[in-house]
């Protein structure tokens, strides 16, 4: 563990103490925190006000219950979320996830991330996220409407589009996006297309959205293997995850000439020697809605599946964990590099453990921090903002180019700051520092708020 700066670690202290328990909160304000240090240093400044202890600190935090009904009848009670961490830069952004693991201490570790990813994206949106504890897997259309209603009811009131805009997340597709969305507007009497993203072509929403995490991951990897003068042409690669992003991902790095050799669900792996059939994956997941597995049945010779273990004692040039949080451990990264892997991008946020990413830049593997690999999906959010304040509507094409440069520009932004700080190289350093300097710059002007 790297040794905080004696002027960040009494604010370090105080989130430990402010939020007992919530370890991937700890978790993710540190791995900000270790890098700051060089920051203090050069610009002491930024201790004074309280500035970094302001930053740690969610500028509101919701918490609410959600009753709904099911198909029998019976009344059921979750608990939904929103934190809103920081609105220095503009309103809140973040998605809404479902999934029985979410509690307050994950949407408050993924808010801080959330803030400091579209801070690096440059565009005008502040930091938030939002959720529940509800399992969507196994419901029915009814019974998922009727929990998006409920918990819409209740949420409606802090969110608009000049103050916290949401989107989807794990859980959270198009289908829910569409019944919470038509809930605000039955709620408000106002078709506010502005306050949330994510949403249906027919009713607002962007082309490229859907595909925008996933590929601008890529895109970053690609620029980074770049700076090595390699490309994705030729490599094989290990994607985690089967859900919207690895889809994109996987997507985008065939177009990029690299061969995915394995995917995943929170059931097992299946790996394809003959490289994964992305079209076979669409329809088990995205049309049938079924588990992985069935892709090594469907698919015949050259394809096996394997229940539970890790997919990442795959051999890889490649890895992108596109699934959730600390998927990818200190075992996991010895055998990435024991399997020489070069590169490794975060599609999820904060997938890999924080042994996990020592043991990467230890070995000189090239490591993409989510909050800058990943922000290609907040990126095209923004953009679909954009899109619905000027009561327009781009074509894919356009769309994806934004996104394209977008992407190049985290990249280069990241490994500019890195090497201003005497690290270069070093990608998460560099997001973290450069994502802190636009908000804390922002808090300042703004004063003591």
């Amino acid at each position: 563990m790297i040794q905080l700066d004696e002027k960040l670690e009494p604010a370090f202290d105080e989130v430990v103490r402010r939020n007992a328990g919530e370890l991937e909160f700890h978790q993710a304000v540190r791995e900000v925190l270790e890098s700051l240090g060089r920051v203090i240093a050069k610009r002491p400044e930024y201790a004074d006000d309280a500035l970094i202890e302001r930053i740690c600190e969610p500028e509101r935090q919701i918490i609410f219950r959600v009753p709904w009904v099911d198909d029998q009848g019976r009344v059921q009670i979750n608990r939904g979320f929103r934190v809103q961490f920081n609105s220095a830069l503009g309103p809140y952004k973040g998605g809404i996830r479902f999934h029985p693991s979410v509690n307050v201490g994950i949407i408050k570790f993924l808010g801080f991330e959330q803030t400091f990813k579209n801070a690096l994206s440059g565009m005008p949106i502040g930091g938030g996220k939002g959720g529940s504890d509800f399992n969507p897997r196994g419901r029915s259309n009814g019974e998922i409407m009727r929990f998006c209603q409920s918990f819409m009811t209740e949420l409606h009131r802090h969110l608009g589009e000049h103050t916290d805009v949401p989107a989807g997340d794990i859980g959270v597709g198009g289908r829910e996006i569409g019944y919470m969305f038509g809930q605000y507007k039955r709620l408000t009497n106002r078709f506010e297309a502005g306050v949330f993203t994510g949403k249906g072509l027919l009713y607002g929403g962007s082309c490229a959205r859907t595909e925008a995490t996933g590929y601008g991951n890529t895109y970053f990897v690609q620029s980074m293997l770049a700076m090595r003068g390699q490309s994705f042409d030729g490599k094989k690669c290990v994607v985690s995850g089967a859900g919207n992003v690895a889809i994109y991902t996987m997507e985008k790095i065939q177009s990029f000439g690299g061969t995915i050799v394995a995917c995943s669900d929170s059931n097992g792996y299946v790996v394809d020697e003959n490289g994964i059939d992305l079209a076979l994956v669409k329809e088990i997941k995205e049309v049938r809605r079924e588990r992985i597995s069935e892709y090594a049945r469907m698919k015949g010779a050259g394809a096996h599946y394997i229940e539970k273990g890790s997919i990442w004692d795959v051999p890889c040039d490649v890895a992108m964990p596109s699934a959730t949080q600390n998927e990818l451990t200190g075992r996991d990264a010895r055998m990435l590099v024991k399997n020489g892997a070069v590169a490794v991008g975060e599609g999820a946020n904060m997938p890999s453990t924080s042994e996990a990413i020592r043991i990467f830049q230890d070995a000189g593997v090239m490591f993409a921090p989510g909050k800058a690999a990943n922000a290609g999906g907040v990126a095209t959010s923004a953009l679909e903002m954009q899109q619905n304040a000027s009561r327009d509507s781009w074509t894919f094409e356009q769309t994806e180019a934004r996104l394209a440069s977008i992407m190049r520009g985290i990249h280069d932004r990241c490994a500019t700051t890195a090497d201003e700080y005497g690290a270069p190289g070093d990608y998460v350093l560099g997001a973290n520092i450069a994502g802190f300097i636009r908000v804390a710059e922002s808090m300042r002007a703004l004063g003591v708020i």
